[in-house]
């Protein structure tokens, strides 16, 4: 119940604002006089408070100066005579959150009194909102709950605080690059610069002035001495994204960097010592890449020392809802709205759709959905229609249980079957993917593929 204090030396006004609260189902305690309320306020919380302007000794004024300086949080509401507007005009620029003009319709002091109170609680989910997310340790929004991302932690924290390159491999969006802020974040270089650059989003020759930088003179254009990604990062960690894109010419100065720690500049003949530790990612197959001659094999061998493989999002589908509720409470506290939870049917929507764009895709959805849900929970309607239109999982094929009953051991062998079909058809005939895809050992699958005749396809 929200506690409002109310400040008027005038009992008649104290007295019907407190019955008129009361009725809207406030808590309510009055005080008739500046220094009184001040008391009030050391004594407990007030979620509002509303004065008069105009009284004696200490005034309106006075009252919001010492509130705002010692509970900035509680909105203070005026109330003044006509004559008086000016004062509370000036009351709005020292922080009032309205005033209200007497005589007052009471119907607009019941909406001026909601708003406020609407207000300093979305202020305050907001503020419990940043420090849920500060003291649930959701390193770098790393959100996971599988078994298939324990290694990728184990590994984290393994290497840390090893010089030792790493390579990160996965799909595109998995968060390879969070993955990078996360080991240089539990390394001893956490408080020296982590520097990244994207191998595939700029042309050959931007891209060796970015890495390596350029003196002046160094080509047209190059008039000025410019320091390099790889010198801003010493002390630090480099991280190199989509590394499998970089130019072949590259591939070679950046060996040496990895080899004995210095490069030249652009144009530069002096040699530049570094001390980074490097790490790089990669969506690509680089050992298909080493074959075909588009990478350098000498330097993939450098890269591949730590080897670190991001699991597609479909393949830890339990971490699907607890990423989802992790960007929903991002989204909702960016724009200021509260929305608390999805409606179960949306969350079968999201743990259906196969996720080809991995957790950045997750993302994007959630905060769409935010943006567009104008209720306090994520409906089905606020998700794309590409998820909607994904089939529902094996639990929308059980029958109904009727007062006939049904026969449980057939119905689970049919859907066993049913869902062993469709993982061979998934991994193309490959037995053993299918049996990573059903969580099975292949012993274990192919124990049930015979048992179903099914051992032949």
């Amino acid at each position: 119940m929200d506690r409002i204090l109310v400040v008027d030396d005038e009992k008649s006004m104290r007295d019907f604002l407190e019955i008129l609260l009361q009725k809207e189902g406030y808590q309510v305690v009055t005080a008739a006089r500046g220094k009184r309320a001040l008391e009030v306020l050391q004594d407990g919380p007030v979620d509002l408070v509303i004065t008069d302007i105009r009284m004696p000794s200490m005034d309106g004024i006075d009252v919001l100066e010492e509130v705002k300086a010692h509970c900035p949080q509680v909105p203070v509401l005026m109330i003044t005579a006509y004559a008086e507007a000016e004062t509370a005009v000036e009351a709005m620029k020292k922080g009032a959150y309205d005033y209200i003009i007497k005589p007052f319709k009471v119907d607009e002091l019941k909406l001026i009194i909601r708003n406020a109170l609407e207000k300093k609680h979305l202020e305050e989910e907001n503020t419990l909102l940043k420090r849920e997310i500060l003291e649930r340790g959701e390193f770098l929004q790393i959100v996971w709950s599988s078994e298939k991302m324990q290694p990728v932690f184990e590994i984290i924290r393994k290497v840390a605080d090893s010089r030792s390159t790493v390579l990160i491999t996965g799909e595109s969006g998995t968060g390879k690059e969070l993955v990078a802020r996360a080991i240089h974040a539990y390394s001893s270089r956490k408080d020296k610069p982590f520097v990244t650059v994207n191998c595939s989003a700029m042309p050959e020759t931007l891209l060796e002035s970015e890495l390596f930088g350029h003196v002046k003179g160094a080509f047209t254009g190059a008039e000025h001495h410019k320091k390099g990604l790889l010198e801003l990062a010493d002390g630090g960690t480099f991280f190199l994204d989509e590394i499998g894109t970089t130019p072949l010419s590259i591939q070679v100065k950046l060996l040496r960097v990895l080899q004995e720690r210095e490069f030249k500049q652009v144009g530069g003949v002096q040699d530049i010592k570094v001390d980074v530790r490097v790490i790089a990612a990669t969506n690509q197959d680089l050992d298909q890449a080493v074959a075909s001659g588009q990478f350098r094999e000498d330097l993939f061998y450098r890269l591949d020392v730590i080897t670190v493989e991001i699991p597609p999002l479909r393949e830890r589908r339990e971490d699907i809802s607890l990423l989802a509720d992790h960007f929903l409470t991002k989204y909702c506290l960016e724009a200021g709205k509260i929305v608390k939870r999805f409606d179960p049917e949306a969350v079968k929507f999201l743990k259906n759709y196969p996720w080809p764009g991995n957790v950045r895709e997750l993302e994007n959805v959630v905060e769409r959905a935010v943006a567009l849900e104008s209720g306090d929970m994520i409906l089905p309607t606020s998700l794309p229609d590409k998820l909607r239109q994904t089939e529902p999982g094996p639990s929308g094929g059980i029958p109904e249980l009727t007062t006939d009953g049904l026969d449980l051991e057939k119905t689970l062998d049919t859907l066993e079957k049913e869902i062993l079909i469709k993982a061979l058809e998934k991994s193309d005939g490959v037995k053993s993917r299918a049996a990573e895809l059903l969580h099975l050992s292949f012993r274990s699958l192919r124990y049930r593929l015979k048992k179903h005749d099914l051992d032949s396809r």
